[in-house]
């Protein structure tokens, strides 16, 4: 009886939660008891060949469940929130016309912001994109998001210290706006798009920390140094949207001798822990998600019956 209603209806699910939860775990769940496609809202996911360091599933792993989102950018594109939520409504809602149900999934913290909530981006100046971007060049990434932090210290804690594309995007829409860069995000005490269901996994440093550890180890045991040799081949670059993900950037470190094979594991499970992090500080702060501790055994049947798929 609770399977047939879990059918009958195919409202989306989105289920968010730092790296390492079980997110893929529980989406596969989802899908197959509801007829479901997943969708996939990881940002690092959506590069073509990118898959040992992001944990993309393989074709085996996806169990015949159809996968959307996925492997659609070059590595050398620029990714773009805006650009990916236009993909994912559209995808969402085509998913939905044929009667199947949307399972998001992903941790990706703005895109998933840009798919359940209606989102006016903030606007774009060239001039003083490229301001900054000489700034950039003068001074460094690092001491930018430094004076990002004086300025909006909020957007400093979310945006990883490295990543330069994003540290002038806030500076850019701070300067445009005279506002946070949050200011021009939805809020989150209204409904989700489609009234869509948000489904967290909680899991807080001490379970997930040893998690990660090993995951790291198991993804450079995959051969994830030959995975960043093949896509440097095609142009994957230190300073590109694409070579600034955790487990690439370092592994790109390694190869041009600035850093060792132990030191690059060693410094991508500590960004990946510090990743997670930020995924629970943001994920938190939003009241709408209904959360599952990840460590408990029946996880995943909890998960399901929060998606009213018991």
């Amino acid at each position: 009886m609770s399977e047939q209603r879990g059918k009958s209806t195919n409202r989306p699910i989105a289920i968010v939660g730092p790296t390492g939860s079980g997110k893929s775990a529980a989406s596969l769940a989802v899908a197959k008891a509801s007829d479901g496609e997943i969708v996939n809202i990881d940002s690092m996911q959506l590069y073509a060949g990118m898959d040992i360091g992001t944990a993309k599933l393989t074709e085996a792993e996806r169990e015949g469940i159809p996968h959307h989102l996925l492997d659609i950018w070059d590595v050398t594109q620029p990714a773009s929130v805006a650009e990916y939520g236009n993909f994912a409504v559209r995808q969402v809602e085509e998913i939905m016309s044929r009667g199947k149900r949307p399972v998001l999934v992903g941790g990706s913290m703005m895109y998933v912001q840009s798919v359940v909530d209606e989102w006016d981006f903030p606007p774009t100046d060239p001039e003083v994109r490229a301001r900054w971007e000489r700034e950039l060049e003068r001074v460094g990434v690092e001491a930018l998001h430094t004076h990002l932090a004086t300025v909006d210290p909020e957007a400093a804690r979310i945006i990883e210290s490295r990543d330069p594309r994003r540290t002038v995007r806030a500076l850019e829409v701070v300067e445009l706006t005279g506002k946070p860069f949050a200011a021009s995000q939805p809020p989150k005490d209204r409904p989700a798009r489609w009234n869509c269901r948000i489904i967290g996994l909680h899991a807080p440093a001490e379970w997930l920390d040893p998690r990660l550890k090993v995951r790291v180890q198991q993804m450079f045991e995959a051969g994830l140094v030959d995975e960043v040799r093949q896509l440097q081949a095609q142009g994957l670059r230190r300073d590109s949207t694409a070579g600034q993900a955790i487990g690439y950037s370092q592994v790109l470190d390694y190869l041009a001798g600035e850093m060792t094979l132990d030191e690059a594991i060693e410094a991508t499970y500590l960004g990946t822990r510090r990743y997670a992090r930020r995924q629970r500080s943001w994920f938190k702060r939003d009241p709408r998600i209904q959360w599952v501790d990840a460590w408990e055994p029946d996880a995943v049947q909890q998960v399901l019956e929060l998606a009213d798929v018991k």
